[in-house]
């Protein structure tokens, strides 16, 4: 079976996937999808593997699925990457699924449209043409938009976060064809081969154009500030297997998507496109991560942080882009390999967390980090999973999350005196962004750990968790331990991101080598030993643990709460919740996120000078969804209430319209002629 037959064959199994979600009785159709989705991930990756060893891409035509325009499939090193990317996730995500399914989203609908989701993302990197990529774009946001509904479909909340998503992924789409179909025009054909052979020769203000347009529509699959709104909406109310994928793939692709246009069919441009994107990346970076150290709702938390890596990324595209246009070819491809290694690891850490945090909501019933505590005695291996991945995502050595950032800073301390005006005044810049970002993301997860797995339970619910059942273990698992290998062994992952990147950059040379499992950078003073690292710290792990077992002969020290300070009794009212814990956060950002505080004071029937309850409320919502979408959609409403009185039921006014209508017309012909 040929590379070509192995991509059709796994998309025929991921429909068949939905067919028999949709089909088969409750009892087999979750297993039985979940298999065949193994199976449609196994052969997409087969053939992605196969160019990313060879770099020989792989090139499909029909001209009997899509009417006029034919399918065009043409698998290159890049795309092949994102599809390894996205079989990385949907496998646990499925597996983990299995297990979900038991507590809800076990409906035919659910399990129809999850395996179709997941074959459009992996299909969706394959395309080679404008028509076959706008139709699998879609595919996937109309599926990923009916599993937002899956779990909570009639509550309010899930449906405004549908509303907020369909809008976003529908007008990002929008701009992504506009952009494509004016680069297919100019070079009439829509294949990608014939855009980018073309669109070097396009005028630079449309050039320019087309970018800005497209990097918005992209931008907003992505997450990035300010088209960001949607994601935390979305991300509490879709089930956490899909909240994973979303995570983990989708908004991966939006990146895939900016770097197919920005580099692989335009070519490159000028340096106040990446100057675009770096203050995208800064901003959605620093947005993200102050809004995730402030969250209480962990999902929320979650959905957050994925705006904050995606404006990593974003800020290692963008220095990319920054070094390419001030001839600096080894600083454009280390960027390039960072932003590359950054989305790959935000993959597999941000998986394992959507799916923890899945896990935790089946124990204990809420996402609410103030009403939990205490977990992780009550779901240890839960608890040390998500610490685990928690570690990875703010890049603690030797976890994945690490080496990414490593880059990503290499590539900017190198490029902080290029010689060039707007480079040495952004890449400080930047450099300020990543540090302020590592720092809250900190902040953020300590919370989450601290709060939600530590100290005493603040709820029955958290009292009462119990373990999941083994398949959701096992897929966090799986991920977590992908968190370790990439952060002990990077370098297994490195000639796949190098071959994308020439793919991506031809004729820009590599910046990466790589002696054995040591990352060594070609031209750049930077060597970095991470299995060193690793084996160091778990040397000094084994010497702690030997003392302590050496001094155990010791008086016992006294045993009491975490988080206690120290006190023998200790109540759950007396810890910090997640509230108090951000609002020291929350003091010195005030300006930026403008908490909302309520305190309700009752008073005892005898008297109003004694108290008897008191009741704060602290919320922080979107700035952003409060300064500028807000208003659009109040403007929105007024305008509609207005536009009522025009439609008074009165035949005899519709006429009038009508009249009017054609008069106007005729007028506008007349003045033509």
């Amino acid at each position: 079976m040929t590379d070509g037959t192995l991509i059709v064959a796994g998309a025929a199994l991921g429909l068949g996937a939905g067919v028999s979600g949709a089909a088969l009785p409750r009892r087999f159709r979750v297993t039985a999808a979940a298999t065949l989705v193994w199976g449609a991930c196994a052969l997409e990756a087969a053939p992605a593997v196969h160019v990313l060893a060879t770099g020989h891409p792989i090139v499909l035509r029909s001209a009997e699925l899509l009417p006029f325009t034919g399918v065009d499939l043409v698998l290159n090193p890049l795309g092949a990457l994102f599809v390894l990317l996205v079989a990385i996730v949907a496998v646990p995500a499925t597996l983990h699924g299995i297990g979900y399914a038991q507590h809800g989203s076990a409906t035919r609908s659910a399990t129809c449209m999850f395996p179709i989701f997941v074959t459009t993302l992996l299909l969706v990197p394959s395309a080679g043409s404008v028509a076959t990529f706008m139709v699998l774009w879609e595919l996937m946001a109309l599926t990923s938009l009916v599993l937002v509904l899956v779990d909570h479909g009639r509550s309010q909340a899930a449906q405004s976060a549908a509303a907020w998503y369909a809008v976003f992924t529908q007008g990002g789409a929008a701009l992504i064809l506009v952009g494509l179909l004016v680069l297919a025009a100019h070079a009439n054909g829509q294949s990608f081969a014939a855009i980018a052979h073309h669109a070097r020769h396009l005028a630079p203000a449309v050039r320019g154009l087309v970018f800005v347009v497209v990097l918005v529509g992209f931008g907003s699959k992505a997450g990035v500030v300010p088209f960001h709104v949607w994601l935390p909406k979305a991300h509490p109310e879709a089930p956490s297997p899909v909240s994973a994928l979303m995570s983990g793939a989708m908004v991966a692709l939006g990146v895939y998507g900016i770097v197919l246009v920005g580099d692989d069919l335009l070519g490159g441009g000028p340096v106040w496109w990446w100057l675009v994107v770096l203050g995208l990346g800064g901003a959605s970076a620093l947005f993200g991560s102050l809004h995730a150290a402030s969250s209480t709702d962990l999902k929320r938390l979650l959905a957050y942080s994925t705006t904050d890596n995606i404006g990593l990324a974003l800020l290692a595209l963008g220095a990319s882009g920054l070094f390419e246009a001030t001839r600096h070819p080894l600083l454009a491809s280390l960027g390039l390999v960072a932003a590359l290694v950054l989305v790959l690891n935000h993959a597999a850490f941000k998986g394992a967390l959507f799916l923890s945090a899945g896990s935790v909501q089946v124990a204990t019933g809420t996402r609410d980090l103030d009403q939990l505590g205490g977990l992780l005695r009550r779901i240890p291996q839960t608890g040390a999973l998500f610490l685990v991945a928690a570690a990875a995502i703010t890049a603690l050595p030797p976890l994945n999350g690490f080496i990414g950032e490593w880059l990503l800073f290499q590539a900017l301390l190198h490029g902080a005196a290029s010689g060039n005006t707007a480079s040495d005044i952004a890449v400080p810049l930047a450099v300020a962004a990543m540090a302020l970002t590592a720092g809250l993301t900190v902040v953020a997860f300590v919370k989450a750990v601290g709060i939600g797995f530590l100290g005493r339970p603040r709820s029955e619910a958290a009292d009462g968790a119990v373990e999941v059942p083994v398949t959701m273990r096992l897929a966090v698992g799986l991920l977590v331990g992908a968190c370790i290998v990439l952060g002990v062994i990077p370098t297994l992952v490195f000639p796949a991101v190098e071959r994308a990147v020439k793919t991506a950059l031809p004729g820009v040379g590599t910046a990466l080598l790589a002696h054995g499992v040591d990352v060594q950078l070609v031209g750049l003073r930077g060597v970095l030993a991470p299995a060193t690292l690793a084996g160091t710290m778990t040397v000094a792990v084994l010497v702690v643990l030997m003392l302590r077992r050496v001094l155990a002969h010791q008086p016992a020290p006294r045993v009491v709460e975490a988080w206690g300070c120290g006190r023998q009794l200790q109540t759950a009212r007396m810890q910090y919740t997640a509230t108090s814990f951000a609002e020291p956060v929350q003091r010195v950002f005030d300006d930026v996120l403008r908490p909302v505080q309520d305190l309700d004071v009752s008073h005892v029937a005898e008297s109003r000078y004694y108290i008897e309850a008191a009741t704060f409320h602290n919320a922080v919502d979107d700035g952003i969804e409060r300064g500028l979408y807000r208003p659009v959609i109040g403007a929105v409403r007024r305008w509609g209430q207005a536009a009522r009185a025009l439609q008074p039921g009165s035949v005899h006014r519709y006429l009038g319209y009508g009249l009017g209508a054609l008069v106007l017309m005729l007028a506008a012909l007349a003045m033509i002629a």
